[in-house]
């Protein structure tokens, strides 16, 4: 948690320096909060010198005292939260560090004051003892804790961050292999058909406009269908009655609601028209069917029939891209979507599996 405040670094972690802080307000915080209290208690019973008759209800005295404190202070960061997130890290760990400190002085006066009417007075010594032992063992939990808070924070945006660098490079190493296909295309029909070419360079303008965007974010299934539907147009520009395309996409399906990272069809069309219909001279049908499973999930399925050999250098294309696609979806939603591949009877098939609509995280 660093003071200096020259950098633009640290202007950058300024503007949301208080958001290390939990919500004080959510349940399960909350939760945390009365577990810890208690471990504290018994932590201090046990090292009180009290005889094992006395014991159990020391602890509940001590117990009644520290989740007094702990929920007091619990129920003041809740009420400050939101001008607390807006000050950077130094002033926001310093102001909550105070307040928790307050609290403990003010409960621990209140205690000591009427603590003679009460069964807190078994948990008084002399009034200088009390009130120090108390902002001690306080000085040290929440140092401990806001710390603890701030790290845990700034692990997550470090893995958010490293995640967000990871798709960049995984989007990336897609463009090159689709821009050499897409450009030899161009190039076979810029003299023999300037005017299909001219549509190519247009198809391909709108390809790399989603290409280039944000890595990080999603497109809808109608836009991913609708790009890959423009790059079988420039395939089958190129290889003619080769290529086939059999579109299925069922009426339960909801295209708009669908969110799936960009360019993560289209390289399984682009396998399978490269390692599946090129290499057959007859060529053959690329099939792409979309539905709602029984669970809720999207699949989509690509086919296509292969050759019986492919060299080695196709292969090691084909496993790159589709390593790209799963660590996309890895990335995105984690277990909830994956890609599954499957050859038998001639044909390559990948079955690609997304969260349904709303089922996103």
């Amino acid at each position: 948690m660093s003071s200096e405040n020259g950098s633009p670094s640290n202007r950058a972690e300024s503007h949301d320096g208080g958001a290390f802080l939990p919500d004080f307000c959510n349940i399960r915080t909350v939760f945390a909060v009365v577990v810890m209290a208690e471990l504290l208690a018994f932590i201090l019973s046990l090292a009180a010198a009290t005889s094992p008759a006395d014991r159990w209800s020391h602890l509940s005295l001590v117990s009644l005292f520290v989740q007094w404190i702990a929920l007091s202070a619990t129920a003041l960061l809740c009420l400050a939260r939101r001008w607390l997130i807006r000050l950077d890290t130094v002033w926001t760990s310093a102001i909550s560090f105070v307040l928790i400190q307050l609290v403990c002085v003010i409960l621990s006066t209140v205690v000591y004051v009427f603590g003679g009417e009460t069964g807190l007075r078994y948990i008084i010594s002399g009034p200088t003892d009390f009130m120090v032992r108390n902002l001690m063992v306080s000085t040290l939990l929440s140092a401990a804790l806001l710390r603890y808070y701030y790290v845990q924070h700034e692990w997550k945006r470090n893995i958010q961050a490293e995640a967000s660098a990871r798709l960049q490079a995984l989007q990336a190493r897609i463009r090159p292999h689709f821009m050499f296909n897409s450009m030899n295309t161009i190039a076979s029909l810029a003299r023999s058909q300037p005017a299909l070419a001219e549509a190519v360079v247009e198809d391909l303008a709108e390809l790399f406009r989603v290409s280039l965007s944000d890595a990080a974010g999603l497109v809808t299934l109608e836009e991913e269908l609708a790009m890959t539907r423009r790059y079988l147009r420039i395939e089958q520009l190129r290889l003619g009655e080769r290529l086939r395309v059999d579109w299925t996409v069922a009426d339960d399906v909801a295209p708009t609601q669908v969110r799936l990272p960009a360019l993560t069809i289209q390289p399984l069309v682009e396998n399978a028209v490269y390692h599946g219909i090129e290499p057959l001279p007859d060529g053959g049908t690329v099939a792409i069917h979309a539905q709602m499973a029984d669970d809720g999930a999207m699949r989509v399925d690509v086919s296509n029939p292969v050759a019986e050999r492919l060299p080695s250098q196709r292969r090691r294309s084909n496993h790159m891209a589709v390593d790209n696609v799963r660590e996309r979806l890895a990335l995105h939603f984690g277990a909830a979507a994956h890609l599954d591949l499957e050859a038998h009877d001639g044909t390559f098939h990948a079955s690609l599996v997304l969260p349904g609509p709303g089922e996103a995280r």
